[in-house]
């Protein structure tokens, strides 16, 4: 049988097989199977510390039996087979439960004493022992385990694969081996003048080394292919989109002596500062193009990219087009069109008509805001997923403004802009992205970058309240909050869950980092507001709950009323995490902050020191010094920088993919590169891209490459990288 990469598993493996795969790992082709890479490898030669195996998680491990016997069952049929295997240092029992006294007998002759293998299982602790209870293993040919352990250095590499409980890797290793036997040639992303040049192995040879090596040193030329050819890839697919954008016409949408964007700088109270001013012309340039401005702008929170993006739709205002922002929440929809129709003014507000849509409006305001829209009457729209459904329709979409780019996927981008003629994209981001992040996540987009802060912020200082060196300083926090108060300021706690009692997350919200004990948090609003209703000072002021699964008629009600100074301390879930304005807002309090990232904690600090007010950020947190987590909390203490903190999470989190392998559901080809370690990779493959489609756009000559675009880069792997 000869295979491609295309060729289904069911073809390749029979149809038990490829349903396992499918049900464990949503794998459908070869290709799938040979994407699915070991996660480390295993060395005969070298046993598992078994000391270290942490209690409830499933591992596998090397090691060698020390002892094993059967013995019948006292009080029912069957047998019981007791196994201690070692590592030389520590040792653990496995245990077994046969029906029979034969199959125990065959059991425990399976397991001989000396013989090692790769053992697989849940470790449990019995009697004071680490324990696996009917753990996998598959055992070494004994003499294939003497030769090794003769010669250590020439051991062949046991690959170890992300495994689940239906499907062992050594099952997996095996399905991996029938199907590189079967395989017939395999296209390559690369030519034979590039991969001479790289210094790169053949996309066959690649293959066969990452799951197959025959010793280590095959394995890191074998990875480096591979994450090239990820790299490649997506950064052509990224150009490719990038220049399908700029092959479409354009409306030019130009600004006119004397219009609405020349009214509204002449009203505007302050002056750009200088990367609003910079940023700006660009985006002027941009909309007055041949082709559709498709433009990154990345800026602090604060930093006044709301402004930059009213002065775009303005422009494009001019000539009569609308201007949609989306928006990822309904709170967030709602501050944006009261901040635009504050920043408009009382004289040209009425001419733009900014209006609001969004999912959760009672139905006779949706239908004449939609009729608004439909119109060409409202000129700004401002609204949430609503915006894509297939009943809004615009009169003239001129520009589509995206705010906070990591909620949405490329997809939903692209669906808000087929509601127009090629309109123009304006993309906004208040999480500070790292170079190589950004030519990777928004590879298809012009970047700019906004730095400068507006005058006027009085700053913010960040404090750790660490309570597992100083417990006490709990109820500090809490005093400091009421002093703030008491100064007539406003104060924002926020907690990792809702209800923790009932093991309530915010729903949609980015997910909440375990911390290493794997205990939950501590803190939800329901638990929080509960203690402060007793505290002897905040107990009795004015306090509010706020959290994404109350109506979004109660949510913009609370926080209009935090934003008018009537509620003095609210307590919300990361809802609050972006575009809420209250400048008199001076506190940012996080429980549990061990549980949120870091640019997550950057985000929320963001919410004060907006005004005159000077902001705090007290970071309360139990993760224990020198922890990851507690890295993370005081990485953000220690400086206001959020591209510095971009950069110091990317180290804190060290192998995170640039895709995110991780993330439920998402079946991903890009498995293997990481932003970090290989930042140079990711500039080359830029490069080499570049040069590949200026020389050869339709890629006739480059037919492995065109094919692996084809195969690998799907919209669920781009909208999985703008989530990221």
């Amino acid at each position: 049988m000869s295979l491609t990469l295309d060729s289904s598993l069911e073809e390749a493996l029979g149809a038990a097989s490829a349903k396992t795969l499918d049900r464990a790992f949503g794998m459908k082709t070869v290709g799938d199977l040979l994407a699915h890479y070991p996660r480390r490898y295993a060395d005969p030669g070298e046993l598992t510390p078994i000391r270290d195996l942490p209690i409830g998680e499933t591992v596998t491990i090397v090691a060698e039996v020390l002892s094993s016997s059967f013995r019948r069952m006292r009080n029912r049929p069957g047998a019981m087979v007791d196994v201690v295997i070692g590592d030389g240092v520590g040792r653990m029992s496995l245990t077994f439960f046969a029906k029979n006294v034969g199959a125990a007998e065959w059991r425990s002759k399976d397991l001989a004493v000396g013989r090692r293998g790769v053992f697989s299982g849940k470790v449990g602790e019995f009697n004071g022992m680490t324990q696996f209870a009917h753990p996998e293993y598959e055992l070494f040919d004994d003499e294939d385990a003497a030769r090794r352990r003769a010669d250590a250095r020439a051991a062949v590499p046991i690959p170890i694969y992300p495994a689940t409980s239906a499907i062992q890797t050594w099952q997996i290793a095996r399905l991996v081996g029938r199907v590189l036997d079967d395989l017939s040639s395999v296209p390559d992303p690369l030519t034979p003048e590039i991969r001479t040049r790289e210094e790169l192995l053949t996309a066959r040879e690649a293959l066969e080394a990452i799951h197959r090596p025959r010793s280590r040193n095959e394995i890191d030329p074998a990875v480096r292919t591979l994450r090239m050819h990820e790299a490649l890839t997506l950064q052509t697919a990224l150009l490719q989109q990038r220049d399908a954008v700029r092959a479409l016409a354009a409306t030019s949408r130009p600004a006119a002596p004397g219009g609405l964007l020349e009214r509204f700088d002449a009203a505007l109270p302050y002056t750009l500062t200088p990367d609003q001013q910079t940023v700006g012309a660009q985006i002027a340039d941009d909309l007055v193009g041949s082709w559709p401005m498709n433009r990154l702008v990345q800026g602090e929170v604060g930093s006044g990219k709301t402004l930059v993006a009213l002065r775009a739709m303005l422009q494009v205002a001019e000539s009569g087009g609308q201007a949609a922002l989306i928006a990822p929440t309904e709170v967030l929809a709602a501050q944006h069109l009261r901040s635009i129709t504050k920043m408009l003014g009382p004289q040209l507000a009425p001419l733009l008509m900014p209006t609001l849509l969004t999912g959760q409006m009672p139905a006779a305001d949706r239908r004449k805001a939609a009729l608004r829209v439909a119109s060409g009457q409202a000129l700004i729209v401002v609204g949430t997923h609503a915006l894509l459904g297939e009943k809004t329709t615009f009169a003239d979409l001129g520009l589509v403004v995206v705010d906070e780019q990591h909620r949405f996927g490329v997809e939903q981008r692209e669906a808000l802009r087929a509601k127009g003629s090629s309109p123009h994209a304006l993309v906004l981001t208040a999480t500070p992205i790292p170079r190589t992040v950004a030519m990777t996540v928004f590879g298809d987009l012009d970047t700019s970058v906004i730095r400068t802060m507006p005058a006027g912020r009085a700053g913010i200082e960040s404090y750790v309240a660490p309570l597992a060196e100083h417990p006490g300083w709990f109820n500090r926090v809490w005093e400091r909050a009421a002093e703030e108060i008491a100064q007539g300021r406003q104060v924002f706690a926020v907690c990792a869950a809702i209800d923790t009692a009932a093991k309530t997350a915010e729903s949609g919200e980015q997910a909440l980092l375990a911390p290493e004990g794997g205990k939950g948090p501590r803190w939800g609003v329901v638990q929080l507001d509960e203690a402060l209703a007793t505290h002897p000072t905040l107990g009795g002021l004015r306090r509010a709950v706020l959290h994404g699964k109350m109506p979004s008629e109660e949510k913009d009600a609370v926080m209009q009323a935090f934003a008018r100074g009537e509620i003095d301390l609210l307590l919300a879930t990361t809802v609050i995490e972006v575009g809420v304005d209250v400048p008199n807002a001076s506190t940012m309090i996080v429980l549990d902050a061990d549980r949120f990232g870091v640019s997550q904690l950057h985000q929320l600090r963001g919410r004060v020191g907006r005004g005159g007010v000077p902001g705090l950020c007290l970071l309360v947190t139990e993760a224990e010094a020198g922890s990851v987590a507690r890295e993370r909390v005081d990485a953000v203490a220690a400086t206001l920088d959020g591209f510095a903190l971009a950069e110091v999470d990317l180290e804190l989190r060290g192998e995170g993919d640039v895709l995110g392998a991780a993330q439920a559901g998402v079946r991903s080809s890009l498995k293997l590169l990481r932003v970090v370690k290989d930042a140079a990779l990711i500039t080359r493959a830029r490069e080499l891209a570049e040069d590949i489609l200026a020389a050869d756009p339709e890629l006739a000559a480059h037919p492995g490459l065109r094919e692996a675009i084809g195969r690998r880069v799907t919209d669920e792997d781009r909208a999985a990288l703008a989530k990221n």
